[in-house]
């Protein structure tokens, strides 16, 4: 007499997605972060008219960190996008936690 083995929902697939979705939404909130905190740790001015001269360690990071501080604007895009993409996983998610539950239930446990 064998059992039929209980599979557990993946969880950890929605959990893996939700992490992607939500990095890549936010990615540019975390590049300005960075180039700001990089900025004031050294002293040096960061705003998105044109490029500053910033010399950390003997090299000037200035165009670095402008172009991380206005890769910002495409938040513009990724913060929308990423709220349509958690909503589709949102249903998604409820729509097979629905399905994977109904078909244990009618799958006889032996």
């Amino acid at each position: 007499m064998t059992t039929a083995r209980q599979r557990r929902f993946p969880w950890w697939v929605y959990w893996i997605v939700l992490a992607i979705i939500l990095l890549v939404a936010l990615a540019p909130v975390f590049s300005v972060m960075v180039a700001g905190s990089i900025a004031e740790a050294n002293g040096c001015a960061l705003d998105e008219g044109s490029v500053h001269p910033c010399i950390v360690n003997g090299e000037d990071i200035g165009s670095t960190l402008y172009t991380l501080g206005v890769m910002g604007w495409f938040m513009l895009a990724t913060i929308p996008l990423g709220a349509g993409a958690l909503l589709l996983w949102a249903v998604v998610l409820i729509v097979h936690r629905l399905y994977w539950g109904r078909k244990r239930e009618a799958t006889p446990s032996g």
